[in-house]
């Protein structure tokens, strides 16, 4: 493939440099569209990727196809803007082995270089290669992780990065992980009218340059799309989602009541003060009735004249994810659990009432709860310094 001329003269790499500091090298970036017109791959035609119908096509033409058969099973790779961010998110999280920056399912190792990635349409994203240890965290909450921090809607951006390279993607080498992979994609796929994360297999993947990795180590001011806050929800997690997977839909309709169903599944609202967990006070966790997963903690629920459950902050913030409703002519911000995705209420702010102003407003139907004495013996004695001075 013939290149671009790069001879950028002395002013010209120095504006460079100045650009990659701001803003990593979207400002390189000359325009184009991501490959969409491929679903064969170059050497032999077979599928290489089902996708729905907003998702854009994997780029399976005129790519090198590397052979990932030895690849560790343990192995994922992300594209999610620049991955200078991504791959610092990834390390804060205990049970990440090492987090690796390169280009994936690009044309080949001769484009694989920083230089022609943002300078041509070279179809190669910015990735991270994450290798963990299963025993302390699970593929479901490295990729939750990832899709809390992404915008899964948009095309050729994150943040303040523009360019083909930085579409977002999540690329598997084998089927337990591509498993995984699909169904936590159509988990948040049904959280969003829309949907442009690459889903797919790796075709390729070259380590980035050596100044690449760790630089937000190396260079601790250095821009991140990725806000710090969000970095540090990461690294003191003790919830994994993995251990609450959803269940078939056939099993949660025959698990839980018409009403549970109704909230949980289709939405709905109980009655204000005709439900079971407006006025309750004892001390526990209150888990989702679909999964288990624990959401919010007897210590951080306050009383409440609105009628619901009703508390100040979930135990970790990740296992909830905020949407924005605009049903019944109202603005509001609806909550689901991060496993089970199941309908649990809103959160609402200047809640004169609570006391640090915010308010989950919460379906007693969508909760379970368990109680101090029980949470050992239910599996949930990894939290009972909850409850702790």
């Amino acid at each position: 493939m013939k290149h671009k001329n790069r001879n950028f003269g002395k002013q010209g790499l120095l504006l460079l440099a100045v650009l990659l500091v701001l803003g990593g090298c979207s400002a390189l970036q000359q325009g184009g569209t991501p490959a969409q017109n491929a679903s064969t791959v170059a050497d032999g035609g077979s599928e290489a990727n089902e996708l729905s119908a907003n998702e854009p096509a994997l780029n399976t033409t005129e790519v090198e196809i590397m052979d990932f058969s030895n690849e560790s099973e343990h192995v994922i790779y992300l594209a999610g803007g620049c991955f200078w961010g991504l791959e610092q998110l990834m390390q804060s999280i205990p049970g990440v082995i090492d987090a690796q920056s390169g280009y994936a399912n690009g044309t080949g190792e001769e484009d694989a270089n920083y230089e022609t990635v943002c300078a041509e349409d070279t179809g190669f994203r910015e990735t991270v290669r994450v290798e963990y240890d299963p025993e302390q965290v699970s593929l479901d909450a490295l990729l939750l992780a990832y899709f809390y921090v992404i915008d899964p809607t948009v095309e050729n951006r994150q943040g303040n990065d523009v360019g083909t390279q930085y579409q977002t993607g999540v690329y598997y080498t084998n089927d337990k992980s591509r498993e995984t992979v699909e169904r936590i994609a159509e988990l948040e796929r049904s959280r969003s009218e829309k949907f442009v994360v690459e889903i797919g297999p790796l075709l390729n993947y070259y380590p980035a340059e050596e100044y690449h990795q760790d630089y937000l180590v190396k260079n601790p001011f250095g821009y991140c799309h990725i806000p710090w806050e969000e970095m540090a929800l990461f690294s003191n997690l003790r919830i994994d989602p993995g251990d609450y997977q959803k269940p078939a839909a056939e099993v949660i309709r025959d698990k839980l009541t018409e009403e549970q169903y109704y909230v949980t599944q289709e939405a709905g609202t109980e009655y204000a003060f005709q439900n079971e967990f407006w006025d309750h006070f004892a001390k526990g966790i209150y888990v989702d009735i679909v999964t288990g997963e624990p959401l919010f903690s007897s210590t951080d629920k306050y009383e409440s004249s609105c009628g619901w459950p009703a508390f100040t902050k979930p135990i970790e913030e990740p296992s909830i994810v905020e949407l924005e409703d605009l049903s019944y002519g109202m603005v509001r911000v609806e909550v689901r659990s991060r496993a089970g995705n199941s309908h649990l209420g809103h959160v609402f702010e200047n809640d004169p009432e609570s006391p640090n102003g915010v308010r989950y407003c919460i379906n007693s139907a969508s909760l379970r709860f368990v109680p101090y004495d029980e949470m050992e013996a239910e599996g949930y004695g990894y939290l009972l310094d909850l409850f702790e001075p």
